[in-house]
């Protein structure tokens, strides 16, 4: 079984009609915690693949509104433990590397993700995951690559640019752009999620 986890329903509209015999969707709600949660239930209830999709922010200035790109790997920016062992940013303690490997199709560029509880204009969710590599940032997709990899799982995962960094307010972009970001996204979906 292939489990689809989506944050919002916006987002799940665009996969719906492209959900083939035995693909299961489940809509998590935002943040990394609703999203572990959702991919564990998905793995629990015998998921052998999940796949991830939706809007993200671009922290490279060359993205457009509407790019879509594959997720090679994720990291969670907004965990926190240099202070106390001196790990990279993003590095849980029990692991050497913040980062988190996911499949590609090789159909769209592949991009490293930055996830983290926060959706703000502030500088440091910028630097920060710059300062890790990522050129995209959600609030889901690190969370979910981390529950897989330790359920020893695959995972996928596809991202539409609905806002840039650098053009102004994101969240004011975000809510802008929204409409055209999610028809990139179902336009993308179907040659993505393809067996």
């Amino acid at each position: 079984m292939r489990a689809f986890v989506i944050a919002m329903e916006k987002e799940a509209d665009q996969v719906r009609p492209y959900l083939g015999a035995g693909d299961r969707l489940y809509v998590s709600g935002v943040g990394k915690v609703n999203a572990a949660a959702a991919t564990q239930k998905a793995i629990d209830e015998g998921a052998e693949e999940v796949l991830n999709c939706g809007v993200a922010g671009g922290l490279d200035t060359a993205m457009e509104i509407g790019d879509v790109y594959e997720i090679s790997q994720a990291v969670e920016y907004d965990f926190d433990l240099t202070i106390l062992n001196g790990t990279r940013l993003g590095t849980h303690n029990e692991r050497t590397t913040p980062f988190f490997d996911c499949r590609t199709t090789g159909r769209f560029p592949a991009r490293i993700l930055a996830s983290g509880d926060r959706f703000t204009d502030n500088e440091r969710d910028t630097t920060d995951p710059l300062g890790l590599g990522a050129t995209i940032k959600d609030m889901e997709g690190a969370a979910i690559a981390h529950v897989c990899e330790r359920n020893g799982v695959p995972c996928r995962m596809l991202k539409c640019i609905s806002d840039v960094h650098g053009r102004g307010s994101m969240t004011g972009q975000y809510k802008d752009n929204l409409a055209k970001a999610l028809r990139s996204l179902f336009g993308a979906v179907p040659s993505w999620c393809v067996k």
